[in-house]
């Protein structure tokens, strides 16, 4: 963020003062994003983990990168493994990425709703492919080895 947008928006400058907004709140998702890197397509990262809350589990999501949504008909992950395939729906159908004018790229975060049973089969080792589908968009992710990581 440049010294004169933060000026302008010190002094009121609505449209500053959106954009001080918007950078430093996608910054922040960016810097809290508490899972590892999960996979990696063309242009985008993908980040995820499972979660269990009341009882039911989630397949947790953050794509960053040229990825960005706006729809009220949700999404939907098709996780292809090594012996099974998996078709998962967003838990919400209203999702819309956040833009950073900084770093000129889109934070999108979908949890999935999985079953328990499911849930055990999701891992890295287990997992060729995800198919991330939304809008007519789809964005195939490749998984990050661990010793790619490294």
């Amino acid at each position: 963020m440049n010294f004169i947008t933060k000026l302008k928006a010190t002094f009121g400058n609505p449209k500053a003062m959106e954009k001080l907004h918007v950078d430093d709140h996608t910054e922040a998702i960016i810097n809290d994003i508490e899972h590892q890197p999960f996979a990696i397509s063309e242009q985008n990262v993908l980040y995820a983990g499972l979660n269990e809350l009341g009882g039911y589990y989630f397949f947790q999501t953050v794509v960053v990168g040229s990825f960005h949504i706006k729809t009220v008909k949700g999404a939907q992950l098709r996780i292809i493994g090594h012996d099974f395939e998996l078709h998962l729906d967003s838990d919400m159908v209203e999702l819309e990425s956040d833009h950073s004018n900084v770093s000129n790229r889109s934070i999108s975060k979908i949890d999935f709703q999985i079953e328990e049973t499911d849930a055990a089969k999701v891992n890295k080792a287990n997992i060729k492919t995800l198919a991330l589908n939304c809008k007519k968009q789809e964005i195939t992710f490749s998984i990050i080895d661990s010793d790619e990581e490294e």
